[in-house]
């Protein structure tokens, strides 16, 4: 089994069958949700889906802890090579590579590519999802930041687990959320990116409703794990 641990917003950390510590979009510090200390998350793997500062703000402290490998689009990783001399591996939407750990697969979402970071002006990049088949067997999706795609309907089939947006404002809202739903036919679906803040306050409850007998639906607080 691996254990996915919702950290707050949309911050995630996989622990694979075989001990790899996986982080994706690292935001601890500020994160509202987030209890807990950075000094405390292990990391081998970062996986960044885009570069808003609610996706990327603790990228360089807990690589340079960890010295994890940076999974990102070319521009982000491009960024923390030249900033940083970071280890990162590249990728861009559509392509993907294997790890020790399993595949992953960069997806499409859209949503802004701003990389907000210092100096990070000229790594403009598009925003993507992750599609993460591990070598155990478990697939799983982490849509990122995104509005709703009929793309997603490619995902069909593949996913088990799928982590979606549902605050509306900056992303697909739970009405959306559902049809995504519908597009992927995952077995289970935890909504995040929702009630940080009050613009994307939503009724997490509510969704489930919607979901109905589509999937299960794990509501996870800060601090919660789910092991799949």
């Amino acid at each position: 089994m691996a254990k996915l641990t919702f950290h707050g917003h949309a911050t995630f950390s996989i622990e694979t069958d075989d001990g790899t510590h996986l982080v994706i979009d690292p935001y601890f510090e500020d994160n509202p949700g987030f209890t807990g200390s950075l000094d405390d998350i292990e990391a081998d793997f970062v996986l960044i889906t885009h570069g808003h500062f609610d996706h990327v703000t603790d990228v360089e402290p807990l690589v340079r802890r960890t010295g994890a490998t940076i999974i990102a689009s070319f521009e982000i990783a491009s960024y923390f090579e030249a900033k940083h001399g970071f280890t990162c591996s590249p990728q861009h939407i559509g392509g993907g590579v294997q790890y020790p750990f399993g595949h992953v697969k960069l997806t499409p979402a859209l949503h802004g590519g701003k990389l907000d970071l210092e100096g990070g002006g000229d790594y403009t990049t598009v925003p993507a999802g992750l599609l993460i088949k591990l070598a155990s067997g478990q697939r799983f999706h982490h849509a990122g930041d995104t509005a709703l795609l009929t793309d997603m309907q490619l995902l069909n089939g593949q996913v088990d687990v799928a982590v979606l947006p549902i605050g509306d404002r900056f992303t697909m809202g739970p009405d959306d959320a559902v049809r995504a739903v519908d597009f992927i036919e995952p077995s289970v679906v935890i909504p995040c990116h929702y009630d940080t803040w009050p613009p994307i306050e939503q009724d997490a409850e509510a969704f489930r409703d919607a979901v109905g007998d589509r999937a299960r639906v794990e509501i996870m607080k800060p601090g919660d794990s789910y092991d799949f």
